[in-house]
């Protein structure tokens, strides 16, 4: 479960988060001040940084063919770090399943002389979408 005044994840058995000192609540949503289910991003700036520059560096060294692992792990951060009216969101997709969509839409482009190229972008954003779910 994860703490309501901070947001850090604890022990489902914890009395007390180790982070902050609030008391755990133990219907697993996180509520801000006034009351309300909180929103908000959790993740950490030198974290994001890391995974954008080992995204770089095998999409490099792969010559471009582990794009779509770099886009899952990177995407993956951001969704697994949100939390939406006091629901953490949790992302599912693999980067095997992206890079079979990945491969089609490559084919979709060349026959279509690079029309489709437009609709990627929008195809990519279905696919995490499809892909992202509340955590609890």
């Amino acid at each position: 479960m994860y703490c309501e005044k901070c947001g850090k994840e604890i022990a489902d058995n914890a009395i007390m988060c180790p982070q902050c000192g609030a008391k755990p609540n133990t219907s697993g949503k996180m509520y801000a001040d006034n009351g309300n289910p909180a929103s908000f991003f959790d993740g950490g700036l030198l974290s994001y940084l890391g995974w954008l520059f080992l995204g770089s560096l095998i999409t490099t060294v792969t010559l471009g063919i582990c794009f779509p692992w770099a886009i899952c792990m990177v995407y993956g951060w951001k969704i697994n770090h949100t939390v939406i009216e006091g629901r953490r969101l949790k992302f599912n997709g693999s980067a095997v399943s992206l890079f079979g969509n990945w491969i089609l839409w490559l084919l979709l482009i060349i026959i279509t002389f690079g029309i489709y190229s437009f609709w990627v972008g929008i195809s990519l954003e279905k696919w995490k979408v499809k892909n992202t779910a509340f955590a609890d």
